[in-house]
């Protein structure tokens, strides 16, 4: 069966490149290798089309079941391995009303319906989950049903997002066409600063070089300020990729990689080293960057291409200050909130909305006191779930309001009325805002707090 899209132009087939690879093996890009791997080719090159077979498929309850089950019911077909689906509700979770309660109902009898074992139901956001739960190993090609799947790529997973016509056909058949993308390599040299962190990073990025540098580009991280970073902070680096118009995020494993791996219940594959860009491949741009030379970034309305200094934003008050999303609420992100907030009090006026990015998420920040610094200084705690990031249920904006969030987008509109502002910021700069009711240079704070 094939998948309900056109043969695309230049399609060569799945071995066409393996009959003619050189017995030696040249350079080759991370994202060459994980495409090439995936078509059962020796090599393949940017450019080039290739169908690949897909490792796992990654969808939740706005755009899965109610969406790619009808088309499988008009196809007269089933999931083609049942056990290579991963459903996760996260996001109209817990349900705000009717029809949400009914997507869920629908969701959860799709999944027995269909034998999908790993469902993950009101357990967090599914960007989260999918690593959480053993889900992703370096060297996989994986699709998921939501633009920030590029997620994945923080664990040396080939991982993108696509539509539910696609996710119809992958479901239905295993396989997907893909273009291998040409990589833009971002070199991040030197080390950030305290109160700088990946956050910061993205939202320089998508002003500096704009949100369609990387369109249809692997965008891959590397370097020594990388090589730092704990896996939460890469996995924001990878999701924002798809701010940047990217393909695919990617970040090549290493030992930290496989640490976060083992404390989450898996292990890589033997030969995960080689999931890496090869010395002398062909990059299409190299951007070499100094982490030491940033400071806390802010992102006006209603771009996250719109950021500069965070001193620069200095007399804008705001409503609302959310700390949610997949971006900006796994558990060191609301450990540098309660950095900031120990001790302190959210200013009058503000309301400070605390959403972790996963069950286990808010679990952890509650065993080690994360969630009690929080609360005491006035956060007020949510579900775990997508929530208001994208207009979802509780903490939604009225005509007029203005927020200050974590979260990776800020388009009119997108966390609530079409009338209200979103600013965008690290967890730290959140919370500082919060306590000086109106944005903040969090860096002020860390050093009160030190001293």
């Amino acid at each position: 069966m094939h998948l309900p899209t056109p043969v695309p132009a230049g399609y060569t087939g799945r071995s066409a490149t393996l009959a003619g690879a050189a017995l030696t093996r040249p350079a080759l890009t991370l994202a060459e290798k994980l495409c090439a791997r995936a078509a059962g080719a020796a090599v393949v090159r940017a450019g080039e089309i290739v169908t690949a077979a897909v490792d796992l498929a990654m969808i939740h309850d706005s755009g899965g079941p109610r969406r790619v089950g009808p088309m499988l019911a008009e196809l007269g077909v089933g999931l083609w391995d049942p056990s290579k689906v991963v459903l996760i509700s996260d996001h109209f979770v817990p349900a705000a009303d009717a029809g949400s309660a009914a997507i869920l109902d629908l969701t959860r009898k799709w999944a027995a319906d269909n034998g999908v074992g790993a469902f993950h139901d009101m357990q967090g956001i599914c960007h989260v989950v999918l690593p959480e739960r053993g889900h992703l190993k370096p060297g996989m090609f994986v699709v998921g049903g939501d633009s920030h799947s590029t997620t994945g790529g923080a664990f040396g997973a080939f991982m993108i997002g696509i539509g539910a016509t696609e996710m119809a056909g992958v479901l239905a058949t295993g396989e997907i066409w893909v273009r291998v993308p040409p990589t833009i390599r971002l070199e991040w040299r030197g080390a950030l600063g305290p109160g700088v962190v990946a956050k910061d990073m993205m939202l320089a990025l998508c002003t500096r070089l704009g949100m369609d540098a990387g369109n249809y580009r692997a965008i891959e991280y590397a370097g020594p300020a990388i090589d730092a970073m704990t896996m939460d902070a890469r996995m924001t680096l990878a999701n924002m990729a798809a701010e940047l118009g990217g393909k695919a995020g990617l970040i090549a494993p290493d030992e930290t990689t496989v640490r976060w791996l083992a404390a989450h219940g898996t292990a890589p594959a033997d030969g995960w080293r080689d999931w890496r860009t090869d010395d002398g491949a062909d990059i299409e741009a190299a951007h070499v960057l100094d982490a030491g030379e940033l400071s806390p970034q802010v992102a006006a309305p209603h771009s996250p291409a719109n950021a500069d200094d965070a001193g620069a934003f200095r007399s804008v008050r705001f409503d609302q200050a959310y700390i949610g999303a997949c971006t900006g609420a796994k558990l060191t992100d609301l450990r540098m909130a309660a950095e900031v907030l120990r001790g302190r009090q959210v200013a009058r006026g503000i309301r400070l909305l605390v959403a972790p990015a996963s069950t286990r998420t808010t679990a952890a920040a509650a065993a080690d006191g994360t969630l009690a610094a929080l609360t005491e200084a006035g956060a007020i705690l949510m579900p775990s779930g997508c929530g208001a990031c994208a207009g979802y249920g509780a903490g939604v904006l009225a005509d007029g309001e203005v927020c200050l969030s974590s979260t990776a987008r800020n388009f009119k509109g997108r966390m609530g009325h079409p009338g209200s502002r979103v600013y965008l910021a690290s967890p730290y700069t959140v919370a500082a805002s919060a306590v000086a009711g109106e944005i903040a240079d969090p860096r002020e704070f860390l050093r009160e707090t030190a001293a």
